[in-house]
């Protein structure tokens, strides 16, 4: 991908291991990986970053899945030079990667949006808290809306390759593109009137929302690669960048997932959609760049 390098202001933040962060008096106190997987229903984290884990809530229920993300933070980041310095941000590959996508976000959401707010990028090792709770590496990226921010540990770029299959820098731009298009979701309002309703429902209500959510999101993360254009005025997306960023979306459809943990898929548990789904909407924004063309609200999906 052609991107500029992005100069991190008080947008982007390195909270390192524990302590640093949000909530619990700022320590790193851990929920386990179900809270990654709660949120979801009550509207509090949202996103690729739960990626992974949102769309697997079944196998950690039932057993099987359990073991799919055992390793968590803890493996070998070949993305990164090191873990980094604890409060210097961008300071690793998969670091400086990220933050220049994210950066990218900003310029094609700016253009886009009158008086557009950016969300912040919080990068932690491990475990440390947002103004939503936990940030635990196993539960993937993610963003919290009670402090406009993407969560992010880089290691989970290593786990998209190895584990899922999703290699390449276009799979990792677009975890980060889904996680602003949250950031999107909430401050046009989209993101209160779908908890709202979610508050209102039955489960299985509440989850058919959260897919709509997230295949929005999905959307938005096209628009941006669509639109996105680096200093020279050249398209970030390369040959092959579509495919790799297609790739990952098949990759993690929560039909795909259930399946590789030998579940049957069950759709009424579905948080983040079919992976012909997600593909679906993330090629809508890429040959659109048109976020008009993202409502999942008000057509079948």
């Amino acid at each position: 991908m052609r991107l500029d390098d992005y100069d991190p202001g008080d947008d982007i933040r390195d909270l390192g291991r524990g302590g640093g962060g949000f909530g619990g008096g700022g320590g790193g106190g851990m929920g386990g990986l179900l809270i990654g997987l709660l949120p979801m229903l009550l509207g509090r984290k949202m996103g690729c970053g739960t990626l992974l884990l949102i769309g697997a809530v079944a196998f950690f229920l039932l057993g099987p899945g359990a073991n799919m993300f055992s390793s968590g933070g803890s493996s070998a980041d070949p993305m990164a030079d090191s873990r980094g310095a604890q409060g210097v941000a961008c300071d690793t590959e998969g670091e400086r990667f990220a933050c220049n996508v994210f950066g990218s976000t900003h310029q094609v959401w700016g253009s886009l949006i009158s008086g557009y707010q950016k969300p912040t990028l919080n990068f932690y090792q491990d475990e440390n808290e947002s103004k939503c709770g936990a940030a635990q590496a196993a539960m993937g990226p993610f963003y919290c809306p009670a402090d406009q921010g993407v969560y992010l540990d880089t290691s989970f770029f290593n786990e998209l390759d190895r584990k899922f299959g999703a290699a390449g820098d276009a799979a990792q731009a677009y975890v980060v593109a889904h996680e602003v298009g949250h950031h999107i979701q909430t401050i046009s309002g989209i993101s209160d009137q779908v908890r709202r309703a979610q508050a209102r429902g039955s489960q299985a209500e509440g989850n058919a929302l959260q897919v709509r959510m997230e295949l929005q999101a999905d959307c938005y993360a096209g628009v941006w690669a669509s639109r996105a254009k680096n200093s020279a005025g050249q398209p970030v997306m390369e040959a092959g960048d579509m495919e790799e960023a297609m790739r990952a979306a098949n990759a993690i459809g929560d039909d795909t997932l259930m399946r590789a943990a030998g579940q049957r898929p069950v759709p009424e548990s579905f948080t983040h959609g079919t992976s012909e789904q997600r593909m679906t909407w993330l090629r809508r924004g890429l040959q659109t760049g048109d976020p008009r063309q993202c409502n999942a609200f008000d057509t079948a999906i």
